[in-house]
């Protein structure tokens, strides 16, 4: 069964923001938009590029009212020295959130049983706490924020303008469809 349109299961734990120890829970992810990217484990080789990458974009999540979660199995300790030691993931301004009981990765179904580890999953939440995008792939392969901005975007203006579909490759500005019978076979 896929995720997508369905709610953000309860969960609590803990994550490193901004110097200090937070509890995340999944009322956290309601009343804003929300991104959580799952990575395999902290101090590895593709994750610090993917928080450095979420990180140099955040003021364009922030403006368009969402928070950004970067979730490992590791722990919240774990996350404050990693933000400490690692000059890519020490820019980053948002939640490094630990799931070390794997709860997270296990309700979004990116748990790698035989590693303990988080394959590569990227989720956009609406401000509901429904999930409305979801991208999964191998750890070999690292992501490219841009396009999940371009997702998130997207799903608020769909959620804006019920009726109206974005079209492939279709960018804030660009036009959008209304689908009617009248459009079958003539696009």
């Amino acid at each position: 069964m896929s995720l997508i349109n369905t709610q953000v299961q309860p969960f609590k734990t803990q994550a490193f923001h901004n110097g200090k120890f937070i509890e995340v829970t999944e009322q956290s992810l309601k009343g804003k938009w929300s991104v959580v990217i799952f990575m395999p484990a902290a101090f590895t080789f593709n994750c610090p590029t993917e928080v450095e990458d979420a990180a140099e974009h955040y003021a364009e999540f922030q403006k368009a009212g969402t928070e950004v979660y970067i979730v490992t199995t590791d722990t919240h300790f774990s996350h404050k020295v990693w933000h400490e030691t690692s000059p890519a993931v020490g820019k980053a301004k948002f939640p490094l959130v630990g799931d070390p009981t794997h709860q997270l990765t296990r309700a979004f179904d990116v748990h790698i049983d035989e590693e303990g580890l988080a394959l590569r999953g990227t989720f956009i939440i609406n401000p509901d706490g429904v999930i409305k995008t979801m991208e999964v792939h191998s750890n070999e392969i690292a992501r490219d924020v841009k396009e999940t901005l371009r997702k998130l975007k997207a799903a608020q203006y769909t959620a804006a303008h019920p009726g109206e579909v974005c079209p492939a490759k279709w960018n804030e500005g660009a036009k959008t469809i209304a689908p009617s019978l009248d459009l079958v076979g003539k696009i």
